[in-house]
C-alpha cells in the first residue's frame, strides 16, 4: 500500500517548508529520492504526486517539498498565492532550504541512500548541492538551468536596480509576479558560490541529465553545456518533450503523461543500476 505523510520545517528566514514523503508501507527503509521543484513551481504542481507514486511503487521513498519562499501558502497548496514572500526569495535562501531538507532526511527519514532530482531552477540548486554535500549519492536533473540569471535575463537588470522590482508572468494565470532586487543582489554577491557550470565540473557522483528537445524554457544546448562540464555524466534526450514533459497544472489525469513516464522509467533504470 502506498502511503503519503506530510512534514513541516522552519526554512530560510523562519518561513515554513511544507513537504511530504511517499512510500510503500512494505518498504519503509527504501532508498530516498528528494525532488527539488523549479521557479514558479511547487511540490503539488501538475503530475508531481503521480511521479512520487511511481517511484514508491518501484522501490523508492520519494520526498518533495515547497521551498520556503515559493509563495505557496500551506493552507492553499495548489498555487503560488503569497506574492510578497515569492518576491523576497533569493537563491541563497533556496540553498538553505535544500540543506535543511537533506539534514532532515538524514536524521529523521533515516535515509542511508539519498538521491536528488531537480527540475529547472531546482536542477541548478541540486547541481550545487551534489557538488559539495556528501549525503547526496547520485544526481538526476530534469531540464536544469546552467545559470540562475537566465531566469530573468541580463537585459532587465538595469531596470531592476532602478525600480527595485521587476515582474514575471505566470504563463497559466497571466498574473504578474514580483521579484525584489534582493534576488539580483544576492546572486551578484555570491556569484562564485552560485556558479552552476563550475559546480558541475566538481560533481563526482553518478549524474543523469534529462532534457526534452522541444523545451522553449531551457534549450537542449544547456543540457549539452552541463554534460560537457562533467564528461562522466550521462545525457538523455526525450524526443518531442517540452519543459514539463507533457504535464500541466492542474493535472486531472490518473496516469503519467507518456513523456513524463518515459523520464521516470529512464530515472528508475539509472537508480537501479547504481548498485
Amino acid at each position: 500500500m502506498i502511503h503519503q505523510e506530510e512534514f513541516s520545517l522552519l526554512g530560510a528566514n523562519g518561513k515554513t517548508i511544507l513537504g511530504d514523503l511517499t512510500y510503500d508501507v512494505k518498504h519503509t527503509n527504501a532508498p530516498l529520492v528528494i525532488f527539488v521543484h523549479g521557479f514558479k513551481g511547487f511540490k503539488d504542481w501538475g503530475a508531481h504526486n503521480l511521479v512520487a507514486r511511481y517511484f514508491a511503487q518501484n522501490g523508492y521513498r520519494y520526498l518533495k517539498f515547497n521551498l520556503s519562499h515559493s509563495g505557496v501558502r500551506p493552507e492553499q497548496p495548489s498555487d503560488v498565492n503569497d506574492l510578497e514572500t515569492f518576491a523576497s526569495n533569493t537563491v541563497s535562501k533556496e540553498m538553505t532550504d535544500v540543506d535543511l531538507v537533506i539534514d532532515y532526511a538524514v536524521q529523521h527519514v533515516k535515509a542511508k541512500s539519498l538521491y536528488l532530482i531537480g527540475h529547472s531552477r531546482g536542477g541548478g540548486l541540486s547541481i550545487l548541492q551534489a557538488s559539495n554535500n556528501p549525503a547526496v549519492k547520485a544526481l538526476i536533473t530534469w531540464s536544469a538551468i546552467a545559470d540562475f540569471s537566465s531566469l530573468w535575463g541580463k537585459s532587465r537588470e538595469e531596470e531592476w536596480r532602478k525600480a527595485g522590482k521587476i515582474y514575471v508572468i505566470n504563463a497559466r494565470t497571466k498574473e504578474q509576479m514580483p521579484l525584489n532586487v534582493s534576488l539580483l543582489e544576492d546572486f551578484e554577491a555570491n556569484k562564485e558560490k552560485l556558479n552552476i557550470v563550475e559546480a558541475a565540473k566538481h560533481i563526482n557522483i553518478p549524474w543523469l541529465i534529462v532534457q526534452g528537445d522541444e523545451d522553449v524554457n531551457v534549450p537542449f544546448e544547456t543540457a549539452r553545456q552541463l554534460a560537457s562540464a562533467n564528461p562522466a555524466s550521462r545525457l538523455i534526450k526525450i524526443e518531442g518533450a517540452n519543459h514539463v514533459y507533457g504535464a500541466s497544472h492542474p493535472f486531472t489525469g490518473h496516469s503519467l503523461p507518456p513523456q513524463l513516464l518515459q523520464v521516470c522509467e529512464k530515472c528508475l533504470t539509472f537508480l537501479n543500476g547504481l548498485g
